[in-house]
């Protein structure tokens, strides 16, 4: 009884999900891999090194610029996010026991992808230590906050400017663990995470119906997630992007005072508009391919 409790808990469903999504081949993005290419069209071979040792902001590359990079990671993410959706819609009804899986699982997939490349470009440190181990305590914190922010909740956006304003003070290379495990951001984690829970089930079904009728279902799928994940991206770009770790003109004294104090998310808090339905765990069982950029 007290396992099936849990498993029907919003907060346990969500990091399940999110976990199992981590594991999946082609998920994880190599920080140093991904800097070196998406820089090099932009930065001279010394910036992208002192980026790679240290950060973005530390090597003197703009904000202006780190946005140009961005939104090109951006679009190259929704757009194969998209593509993936629509293909998975063209089968119809007679399909969906084998298709919403699969969709749900890729994009998951890719809202952890593009999560990751919009904070290595505003200076936050490697979040996964390797591509098949486990997923430690704080980087599972991290990431949640930052699945809030693309959901459009306000704790998460003080929670997170929190945590970059602790590595800022610090000049830290990698999250201020205690601070997500246990500490002052850690009630925020659990909030955000039980909202997202919740987000699993009601979203899941909306999205299944747009892929009941065949070649008009795959239309209504890949615009169905193109007008959710874009916006949900930029969304977490436009706070990242405004954070004073980001910047390259804020030294780690002055940033102590732009630390937002993030209060616990309350009961009547609700999403922004996003279609991302989460599937249960045990249905995440597809690979994603390769990053081509």
């Amino acid at each position: 009884m007290k396992q099936g409790k849990e498993v029907e808990n919003p907060e346990s469903r969500f990091f399940a999900v999110l976990m199992a999504a981590a594991k999946l081949p082609g998920v994880r993005i190599h920080r140093e891999a991904y800097l070196r290419s998406a820089l090099a069209r932009h930065c001279s071979e010394e910036k992208i090194r002192r980026a790679i040792e240290e950060t973005p902001a530390a090597a003197g590359i703009t904000v202006e610029l780190l946005d140009k990079v961005a939104n090109e990671s951006i679009r190259y993410e929704t757009a194969k996010v998209s593509a993936l959706s629509a293909a998975a819609g063209i089968p119809g009804i007679l399909a969906l026991p084998a298709t919403v899986p699969a969709d749900t699982a890729q994009y998951v997939g890719h809202m952890l992808r593009i999560a990751q490349k919009l904070a290595y470009l505003y200076s936050w440190p490697e979040l996964f230590s390797d591509e098949g181990g486990d997923v430690d305590d704080a980087t599972k914190g991290m990431l949640t906050l930052f699945f809030g922010v693309m959901f459009g909740t306000q704790s998460a956006n003080a929670a997170v400017g929190k945590v970059a304003g602790m590595l800022a003070e610090q000049v830290a290379k990698e999250l201020p663990k205690k601070a997500l495990t246990h500490g002052v951001v850690y009630p925020m984690v659990k909030k955000v995470a039980k909202y997202l829970g919740v987000r699993m089930t009601t979203q899941t079904f909306a999205k299944s119906v747009s892929k009941a009728i065949p070649v008009v279902g795959a239309v209504v799928s890949g615009g169905l997630t193109l007008a959710t994940y874009l916006p949900m991206a930029k969304r977490l770009k436009k706070h990242l992007a405004g954070l004073p770790l980001a910047d390259a003109s804020h030294q780690a004294s002055e940033s102590e005072g732009d630390v937002v104090d993030g209060e616990v998310v309350e009961e009547h808090e609700t999403f922004g508009p996003a279609g991302a339905e989460l599937p249960d765990a045990a249905t995440i069982a597809v690979k994603l391919e390769q990053p081509g950029a």
